[in-house]
């Protein structure tokens, strides 16, 4: 580490704290983000990538800059990973909790679909500049650079969607549109008309704002505390990085997930999470560009390669999840999700 490691018992209670913290901002982000993305016009599953999966992306973020100015490529390139392949299973825990049918069956969106196809794409690019650890470009390898190219084409390919589909999914009765299940949530007092968001536009941006803030914060303390914890206790930087600082950074996606479930708004949530772990490649790039001493796949070490491949891995079955569409109420890939995190966890603790 760059800087002097805080005690270990300091460094848990910070964690813990920044978790509460998380957590508190994570649920007003919800309703602002929501309403934010019927206002813009944007559409619940544009939203909650844009609006939801960029600003609940922000602590691990900020976590992953640094760990890479600390000077700990396997931390900072863990927690990327990590945070996608969490976020994953945050929506097997929401499956759980949605029994009216499979989520991904209720929450079929074709720019979800093609989020997911992105994310493989774009999972599939450090692979490559593991293979090829020489090659740089100042400091940075040039694949880096791909990352946010790809992703800016993935935007421009989400909008077209948006305004000329050639095909949608077939819609069931367990099908939620694009505005929420109405009558669920006028039933539970989220989403009828007397609970209607009477804040001015400017106001509900500035308060993303002040809650992206909050958020980024927490991050770098997180960061701090993380890297502090693998210090004093002789911890794995990746394992630690995959596991105990991406669980409270992406506590937002599970918070916002959650909440927007039991709102009704089911693309929304699936869309933030989706969408927020495509956000999660860009930070792949931060994580290189902040790593001064070479590129960061040259020295993350192999632990980092095996979260990579469980990382896509899941995410490819959560793209057949959206496409199969089970009507069960646990779907195969709510089930598989979960035990692939487990399995990458270990075979990275082990090998």
């Amino acid at each position: 580490m760059t800087s002097s490691p805080w005690p270990l018992l300091p460094s848990v209670g910070v964690l813990a704290a920044m978790a509460v913290v998380i957590v508190v901002a994570g649920v007003r982000l919800t309703r602002v983000a929501d309403t934010l993305a019927e206002r813009t016009g944007m559409g619940d599953a544009i939203g909650g990538a844009l609006l939801l999966g960029a600003v609940t992306s922000l602590p691990g973020n900020v976590t992953v800059l640094t760990g890479a100015l600390e000077g700990d490529p396997g931390f900072a390139l863990a927690n990327p990973i990590g945070g996608i392949a969490l976020q994953t299973v945050w929506l097997a825990i929401a499956d759980l909790l949605y029994r009216r049918v499979n989520l991904e069956h209720a929450a079929a969106s074709l720019q979800n679909v093609l989020q997911s196809v992105l994310l493989i794409a774009m999972l599939a690019i450090p692979v490559v500049a593991y293979a090829t650890p020489d090659l740089r470009l100042g400091w940075i390898h040039p694949m880096t650079l791909l990352i946010p190219a790809l992703y800016a084409y993935g935007l421009v390919l989400l909008r077209r969607m948006q305004r000329e589909p050639l095909w949608q999914p077939v819609r069931t009765d367990q099908t939620a549109d694009g505005d929420g299940d109405q009558s669920e949530s006028e039933s539970e007092g989220d989403g009828g008309d007397e609970d209607r968001d009477e804040r001015s536009t400017a106001r509900l941006w500035g308060l993303l704002a002040v809650m992206g803030l909050v958020t980024g914060v927490a991050g770098w303390l997180v960061g701090r505390a993380g890297l502090s914890v693998i210090a004093e206790a002789g911890l794995d930087s990746g394992v630690v990085g995959f596991t105990l600082t991406t669980a409270i950074s992406s506590l937002p996606e599970l918070v916002v997930l959650l909440t927007a479930v039991r709102m009704g708004q089911l693309t929304l949530g699936v869309g933030n999470i989706v969408g927020g772990n495509v956000y999660d490649i860009l930070m792949i790039s931060v994580a290189d560009i902040g790593y001064l001493e070479g590129p960061i796949y040259r020295d993350a070490g192999p632990t980092s390669l095996v979260l990579l491949g469980g990382t896509l891995v899941m995410t490819a079955v959560l793209a057949a999840g959206l496409l199969v569409r089970d009507r069960k109420w646990i779907g195969f890939e709510g089930v598989s999700i979960p035990l692939i995190y487990v399995a990458t966890v270990v075979l990275a603790v082990v090998g």
